[in-house]
């Protein structure tokens, strides 16, 4: 398999990548759900927050590499090819995923500087965004909780139409991201 995309299929670091970002994003999401099992303050309950932290932040730089991936790789085309309207639910889907994967880390990034908190990066200290405010921590909080629970039905959403797409339509869509599928 190729590294690159092609007209066909997308290559190996675009799926890797796709992939990778799926199982972090997961991981996010299962360390703010599982914190709620711990008492305030418990050891266990601070490290899932800093988990959350650091695998929120990871995203946020990988998304990066995405996006360059996007710009510079062609799009590998489905075959049979949608319709108009699917094409434009898949720009729209598309730009929400992003939008998801860029704003709620970013979100979780002000709300700790907002709150005075340092911002854990795997033994670095990211530097404050913005000073401390504490009224504005909790208003950037529930954008982000907001976009955390937009997050699931996006997610949900997109494997759905992938799943449409390889069992109903029966396209290329989910086959051209596969790993292994040369």
């Amino acid at each position: 398999m190729s590294l690159n995309n092609t007209p066909a299929r997308y290559g190996s670091l675009s799926i890797t990548l796709h992939w990778l970002m799926l199982v972090l994003i997961a991981a996010v999401y299962a360390c703010i759900e599982l914190k709620g099992n711990f008492p305030k303050g418990s050891d266990t309950r601070e490290l899932l927050k800093q988990w959350h932290f650091m695998l929120g932040m990871a995203v946020f730089f990988l998304v990066g590499l995405r996006l360059i991936g996007r710009m510079i790789a062609p799009t590998p085309a489905i075959q049979p090819a949608p319709s108009g309207w699917q094409n434009a639910l898949s720009k729209l889907m598309h730009l929400a995923l992003y939008a998801l994967m860029i704003g709620a880390p970013l979100a979780g990034w002000l709300i700790l500087s907002a709150a005075g908190k340092p911002t854990p990066f795997f033994g670095l200290e990211l530097p404050a965004l913005i000073g401390p405010n504490k009224e504005l921590a909790g208003q950037i909080k529930e954008l982000h909780e907001l976009a955390g629970t937009a997050g699931y039905w996006l997610i949900g959403l997109h494997a759905v139409a992938a799943l449409f797409h390889h069992y109903v339509s029966r396209d290329n869509t989910l086959v051209r991201m596969l790993p292994g599928r040369g």
